[in-house]
């Protein structure tokens, strides 16, 4: 039998050897045990920069990206698919508002983004899960195309025409008006000029299924004024302008008195704009949104096509308003004190009181992590002290 001396000599030998071939990497299976295992690194879970306690981001880079992820949030499973899906080409954000519209009852049809003919991948993805039932309003069509847009295979479509963003938003209201017949007595009026203060129409379009038409700052166009002159012989409608006279001058709302009664409301910027809509209410029109236990919507200012593309959440779930931030990274005072003016509170038990909720719409270039939380507070339920109230728990 080898010495104990030579026994340590053969050990240190045969080390060696092993040490001059291709030495194993850490994740080969057959490799030895000899040192402990590195510890595992932490998943990321997606927290807080997906969702919070009172907060869901839908983090699309775009908004053919955030579309698609809302239309499959709205819509998660086989028991709850659309009539049809609305394609609308990124090209003409007026469009795009008006489409809204075709999100309500009768049509249930959220938009997705068409790119000209060509159907983006996200926008592909997302009509083949909905999977469209047919939309009874539509002939039955499981995609409403407006314009010149890409025509999905084995789908029935139905066609928008519109050679102009003012026809095709014409023949958008329409063709709401067709499936809604006894329901013409509201419109939305918005810029056509400027996309921020246009925004919040998609939103109480979606809820609503009130066509959106446009004027310029100084004029009616003529397709618009022809959309108004077919309702008006139906029913005299009661027009709603979306902005202030800086956007759409008191010469056009004079002008519109012709075809109705004519209301303006709004803000005098894109994000006061957006909290003026939120809050407004003319009997059975308007979110009036004063107090606490809603839903809310937040986008950035400038990126219509997103308030188009999240639209779908204002239409169902908690059908909350959409509300516009002017930066990324700061949450701004006005939105601030819109959010603690209807921030829910209970005096006794916090299972008793309302809530409110929020969608974050948007990548963190969008809308910071650091604003989401923000926001979260805000919306969180808290005790209200009263003087005979007894301390909350």
């Amino acid at each position: 039998m080898p010495s104990p001396r030579l026994l340590a000599a053969l050990l240190v030998a045969a080390v060696a050897v092993a040490g001059c071939g291709r030495e194993r990497p850490a994740t080969d299976p057959e490799r030895p045990a000899l040192v402990a295992p590195q510890r595992a690194q932490p998943q990321n879970l997606g927290v807080p920069q997906r969702a919070t306690k009172n907060t869901t981001r839908i983090p699309g880079a775009g908004a053919t990206e955030t579309a698609a992820a809302v239309a499959r949030t709205v819509y998660p499973g086989p028991e709850q698919r659309p009539g049809a899906v609305t394609l609308v080409d990124t090209k003409d954000w007026r469009v795009a508002i008006a489409a809204a519209a075709l999100k309500a009852p009768p049509f249930d049809a959220p938009v997705l983004f068409s790119d000209g003919t060509d159907l983006p991948g996200p926008s592909s993805s997302a009509l083949k899960a909905l999977a469209p039932k047919g939309s009874d309003a539509a002939g039955n069509a499981q995609v409403i195309r407006i314009g010149n847009v890409a025509r999905p295979a084995g789908l029935k479509s139905i066609d928008v025409a519109g050679t102009t963003a003012f026809a095709l938003t014409r023949s958008i209201a329409n063709l709401v008006r067709s499936g809604r017949p006894g329901n013409n007595a509201r419109v939305m009026i918005a810029s056509a000029d400027d996309s921020s203060f246009a925004a919040p129409a998609a939103s109480y379009a979606a809820k609503t299924g009130y066509p959106v038409l446009f004027v310029t700052k100084d004029a009616v166009p003529p397709e618009t004024r022809a959309a108004l002159a077919k309702l008006a012989g139906l029913s005299k409608p009661r027009l709603y302008v979306l902005g202030p006279s800086s956007v759409i001058s008191p010469k056009v709302t004079r002008d519109l008195r012709r075809y109705g009664r004519v209301t303006r409301y709004g803000g005098a910027d894109p994000v006061a704009n957006a909290i003026a809509a939120s809050r407004f209410s003319d009997g059975t029109f308007g979110w009036g949104v004063a107090t606490s236990g809603h839903g809310f919507v937040f986008a950035r200012a400038g990126r219509p096509l997103d308030a188009v593309a999240a639209a779908p959440l204002s239409g169902s779930g908690t059908y909350g308003p959409l509300l516009l931030l002017d930066g990324a990274s700061e949450l701004s005072r006005r939105v601030n004190q819109h959010l603690l003016d209807v921030q829910p509170g209970y005096t006794s038990d916090p299972v008793s009181s309302v809530y409110n909720f929020g969608w974050i719409i948007g990548n963190e270039r969008a809308i910071s992590v650091r604003v989401q939380t923000r926001i979260d507070a805000l919306l969180e339920t808290g005790p209200v002290r009263t003087p005979d109230a007894p301390p909350a728990p």
